[in-house]
């Protein structure tokens, strides 16, 4: 027998509870559910697609880890790591082992939603009902794109538009694993091949979604993500027409203020995507854990990743409330956008929407949607700071960093602009994620990232 039982796709959380409540025959015993029974129904594979969302929304994954990875990794100065846990302090001192926990854990997570949904793409012949149908794939291909996106940008160097881009990246798995029997064992694919299928997965979900549902996600959030991607991969012709139907589209608004857009129990009028929080979570919040002070859930670094004065010089304006949304505790300054224990974690908001149509209306000196001169003007109008009568990419860029502070986008804007982390390069092998040394042990085929051994 093969030693798959660590092998992260094998992982599927499948619940014990799919077989329907008024099924009152032939029903199997929940602890000796079959694959076939756990998929035999589109009730059942829509308990599949729900959980996916909950094993992405863990705090392993885009419940925090993956952001506060990010800003750590990222990190200039502009934050510290005043916790006691050892993996986040590896990210800040870029410094990370193969057996950094946390890093495990953004992989098998990431193939565990990749799995959930090959099973449910794989399952979608028990749907009666067209709509449903679509819907289900579409939500799949979503969260599935989503996850090779960041496994993609996690531990690949970074994509350079114009270039082959073979470095490795992740194994790409499309085939639904139900079975142990049936595992094998990938090689890592190069970052353009996981970025074509990035882009292929968010490109049909864009199709098949709908433009509202519920929590869920829709088309606009589709487009949303496609819009990120287009932008990490400097395709801003594409990243400008994503963006641009999101704002003319979507329904979605600016907050009033820049505060609303935050520690919020329900979406807020900018979400076109948001992870969701509840007291009844088996997961917690683990920006809240981070970066909130203790007086508000956060941990006993109160918080761990207070925030430096360093930070404060990107604001230009004394009246900017991004400037002052910030709290002093006793150890520290910190950012009140995780100050909400039980708060929604917003991920995909129409601010940066804004930033991404302007960047790339400035870079292919269009002005589609609108002007990057106004778009810039919209945020800083919300923020209650003075506005601007002319811009460059460098304002626009700043505008970014403004806007888009602790939300798990400082490392990633690091690698596609080519800006160095303080005096390390931007394609640095300590910027890159090593891959997690469970895999290395039982899969013979995968290659270690330089810098970490084999």
């Amino acid at each position: 027998m093969k030693t798959t039982k660590y092998i992260s796709i094998l992982i599927l959380l499948l619940t014990l509870s799919f077989v329907a409540c008024n099924d009152k025959l032939n029903i199997e015993p929940e602890q000796n559910l079959s694959p076939e029974a756990a998929t035999e129904s589109a009730s059942n594979v829509k308990k599949i697609l729900n959980n996916i969302y909950a094993v992405a929304r863990d705090n392993n994954s885009y419940g925090g880890i993956i952001q506060s990875a990010s800003e750590l990794i990222g990190n200039t100065g502009d934050i510290t790591w005043n916790g006691t846990y050892t993996q986040p302090a590896e990210f800040n001192e870029k410094a990370m082992l193969a057996d950094n926990s946390y890093v495990s854990s953004i992989w098998l997570n990431a193939y565990d939603v990749s799995n959930q949904a090959n099973i449910v793409l794989a399952s979608l012949d028990v749907f009666t009902d067209n709509d449903e149908k679509a819907v289900a794939e579409g939500e799949a291909k979503f969260l599935r794109g989503l996850a090779y996106f960041d496994l993609g940008r996690f531990f690949a160097k970074p994509y350079i538009a114009g270039s082959a881009n073979s470095q490795l990246a992740a194994p790409i798995v499309l085939t639904a694993v139900m079975d142990a029997s049936t595992i094998d064992f990938p090689s890592r694919k190069t970052l353009d091949e996981i970025y074509t299928q990035v882009i292929a997965d968010l490109t049909s979900a864009y199709s098949l979604l709908p433009e509202s549902n519920d929590v869920y996600a829709t088309k606009y959030s589709a487009a949303a993500l496609l819009a990120r991607v287009y932008l990490d991969k400097g395709d801003y012709e594409n990243a400008r027409t994503m963006a641009n139907d999101v704002i003319g589209n979507s329904g979605a608004s600016l907050t009033t203020t820049f505060a609303a857009a935050f520690n919020n129990s329900q979406n807020s009028d900018e979400d076109l995507f948001a992870w969701q929080v509840t007291s009844q979570d088996a997961s917690w919040n683990a920006l809240n854990e981070f970066w909130a002070g203790r007086d508000f859930g956060g941990r006993t670094g109160n918080p761990d990743v207070p925030i430096n004065a360093q930070h404060f010089t990107i604001y230009d304006d004394p009246n900017d409330a991004r400037s002052q949304f910030f709290y002093t505790t006793s150890r520290g300054t910190a950012t009140t956008k995780w100050q909400y224990q039980y708060g929604n974690i917003p991920f995909l908001r129409l601010a940066e929407m804004y930033l991404i149509r302007a960047e790339s209306n400035f870079r292919k000196g269009t002005s589609i949607g609108d002007t990057p001169l106004n778009d810039i003007n919209e945020l800083r109008l919300r923020a209650n700071a003075s506005l601007f009568s002319s811009v460059n990419l460098a304002t626009i860029l700043m505008e970014r960093k403004r806007e888009l502070a602790f939300e798990g986008f400082a490392l990633f804007d690091a690698k596609r602009l080519g800006q160095n982390v303080g005096s390390i390069p931007f394609n640095a092998d300590r910027l890159v994620m090593p891959i997690p040394l469970r895999e290395m042990d039982v899969n013979p085929n995968l290659v270690q990232n330089e810098g970490y051994g084999n």
